[in-house]
């Protein structure tokens, strides 16, 4: 189950439409009074929470879930137009598991829900993809091609697995910058190309999987 705090209606129910279409259930409320409400009958598996809200912002909510023993280990992911590096430090630094500033797309906001849930060992988040010969098994972080191991970095793992993760859809250079290497790394996209060709190289002819997508950046097809 997944809780999402938002004051706009239009924003909220989107969102909650989109993650329930994809099979993730989702529920959504207006101020802080409601969601607490929700989490004295059930406590979600993950809390999506805006920070500009009425009566209590999210980041007074986020501390008062850090705060409690029983809500202290569930994930968060703060989501507000608010996109300075303050609010950005500000909100992981009170225990935000991660950071998306509006406006941001459905895509990305599902594939950072299943991140946050395959983490915790939530059901629905998927642990082994394959696409032809290419299998990466999540729980073992192991990436095989026709049955035989392939050894990658850390960063071209979690890029692999990202793409795999959410296959046909295409990111930009600076989201998959952002989302595998963090909000502080300064090497610049040109990083990911390089990644991308390594990656390629290692996968042999399961390379050709990832695509090249001329004017965005890339995405995992593969059939």
């Amino acid at each position: 189950m997944i809780y999402y705090v938002e004051d706009d209606d239009n924003i909220r129910e989107l969102v909650v439409y989109t993650l329930n279409q994809v099979g993730l259930e989702a529920r959504g409320y207006s101020c802080a009074r409601d969601f607490y409400g929700a989490m004295e009958q059930q406590a979600p598996d993950l809390v999506l929470l805006d920070i500009m809200l009425p009566e209590e912002d999210g980041l007074t909510i986020l501390r008062r879930l850090r705060a409690e023993a029983a809500t202290e280990e569930i994930p968060v992911v703060m989501i507000t137009a608010k996109g300075t590096e303050f609010d950005k430090v500000q909100g992981l630094d009170l225990g935000a598991d991660d950071y998306i500033a509006k406006p941001f797309g459905m895509a990305e906001l599902v594939a950072r829900v299943r991140a946050r849930l395959r983490r915790r060992g939530v059901k629905g988040a998927v642990n082994r993809f394959e696409a032809g010969d290419l299998v990466l098994d999540h729980r073992a972080h192991t990436v095989t091609v026709g049955g035989e191991k392939v050894a990658l970095t850390l960063k071209e793992y979690d890029l692999l697995h990202y793409l795999m993760e959410n296959r046909g859809t295409a990111f930009s250079r600076e989201q998959l910058l952002n989302r595998i290497w963090d909000y502080s790394y300064e090497g610049g996209s040109r990083t990911v190309d390089v990644h991308i060709q390594t990656l390629r190289a290692k996968l042999g002819h399961c390379g050709e999987m990832i695509e090249t997508v001329r004017g965005v950046g890339y995405r995992f097809g593969g059939k």
